[in-house]
């Protein structure tokens, strides 16, 4: 005979919320910024140049101080 309220979808979320309430805390992804990455006279290889909101990669480019500039989101 059926357990009523104890089957189905509500036991699952009940169970569902022990196992998190037993791992603890989420972590929360850090935030994530535009980073400039290209190459440089002094460091020819692809590196961090900077973040976007701070320098203007067309204008570095434009300027010959850098090139290969590419723009990716990483956690600030």
């Amino acid at each position: 005979m059926g357990k009523g309220y104890a089957e189905g979808p509500a036991a699952e979320e009940a169970a569902r919320l022990a196992e998190e309430a037993e791992r603890g805390p989420v972590e929360e992804a850090p935030p994530e910024r535009p980073a400039v990455y290209g190459c440089t006279e002094d460091d020819p290889e692809r590196h961090f140049l900077g973040w976007r909101d701070e320098l203007d990669p067309d204008a570095l480019f434009a300027a010959g101080k850098a090139w290969g500039i590419v723009v990716r989101r990483r956690a600030a």
